[in-house]
């Protein structure tokens, strides 16, 4: 879907800029041009689409449905498998997570969306399918699945609501107060455009130096981080080879078409698979580039607790794959 902007990112770094291929730096600044003007894209889009959403249907009312006890859980489950169809890694997933937290989806279900996404999608499954095989793909995708429909679940138990930042609560009170506008006065979409525009930008502004920040810090591991690095600590001899390679995994910071190939060298050379995969899934369900986007939407604490949560998620599965596989 990218492809074109990966060609311009190249053709600036390797051709304007006549950088060598295969240097730290290079590689680097090619991620950061890539990444940058990626999530700008989906970020503009998807507040844009958000504000259109907002303006026709009431905030609270989407909020009371989807937080209701009838739905049984199947709101979490429901955001989890969309998290399934967006090719996004965890740091193309936050403008999504911004626009349903500002369109007043509970936490807890945009919580499912979001560990889900970097996780599992079209490109990873074909990609596991073909070095893996059907069995384990299929343990894969249902853990990935579960693992963010239970982490919704648990952090919308947690009521995290009050420590969103004061910057989310004002996006959402100012989408309330237009969406009051646009019905009070029964103005057409033409009509609404401009509010709609002008509320994007105003979120637009106040996210981009955290989106920047945040890509930054992932070109830099992108580029200077070797892979191999950590195949030392997660050797099948050492019993708590799950956990620390899933805390080992934050600071590599890749989607999960890029390092399952990583992922691949890791087994051939002895680690087990539940191991490599809870590696995986920590290099793309947990980032400090994405706790850097997050930090504009959420206080360290909920950050901390969204990582916690997600952390002990990732290891129980390896542990688990380590025992199936």
């Amino acid at each position: 879907m990218f492809d074109w902007l990966q060609s311009l990112a190249d053709w600036l770094v390797y051709d304007t800029f006549r950088m060598a291929h295969g240097k730290h730096l290079a590689e680097a600044l090619n991620f950061f041009i890539f990444d940058s003007i990626k999530i700008f894209i989906l970020l503009f889009l998807v507040i844009f689409f958000m504000g259109i959403l907002n303006s026709y249907f009431p905030i609270e009312k989407v909020r009371n449905f989807l937080s209701r006890n009838e739905l049984y859980g199947f709101q979490y489950l429901m955001a989890s498998l969309f998290g399934v169809v967006t090719p996004f890694c965890s740091c193309s997933s936050v403008p999504l997570f911004i626009g349903f937290v500002s369109g007043g989806i509970p936490l807890g279900v945009t919580f499912a969306f979001l560990v889900t996404s970097p996780l599992v999608n079209e490109v990873a499954i074909g990609l596991f399918l073909g070095l893996f095989g059907v069995k384990t793909t299929v343990i894969y995708v249902a853990s990935g699945v579960l693992l963010g429909t239970i982490s919704g679940m648990i952090l919308q138990k947690l009521k995290l609501e009050s420590h969103l930042t004061p910057w989310v609560k004002e996006v959402l009170n100012n989408a309330q107060k237009e969406q009051d506008k646009f019905v009070a006065e029964k103005q057409s979409l033409k009509q609404r455009l401009p509010a709609i525009r002008a509320e994007v930008l105003n979120i637009f502004k106040g996210i981009i130096p955290y989106v920047l920040a945040g890509i930054a810090i992932g070109g830099l591991m992108h580029g200077f981080i070797p892979e191999g690095f950590f195949e030392q600590y997660m050797s099948k001899n050492n019993p708590f080879a799950v956990p620390v390679a899933t805390i080992l995994a934050v600071p590599m910071y890749m989607n999960a078409s890029g390092v399952l190939p990583v992922v691949q060298v890791l087994v051939e050379k002895g680690i087990p698979l539940g191991t490599a995969i809870a590696f995986m899934m920590g290099v793309v369900g947990l980032s400090l580039p994405e706790a850097m986007l997050l930090k504009k939407v959420m206080t360290l604490k909920l950050i901390i607790v969204f990582f916690g949560v997600v952390t002990l998620c990732i290891i129980i599965s390896g542990y688990i794959f380590n025992l199936i596989l």
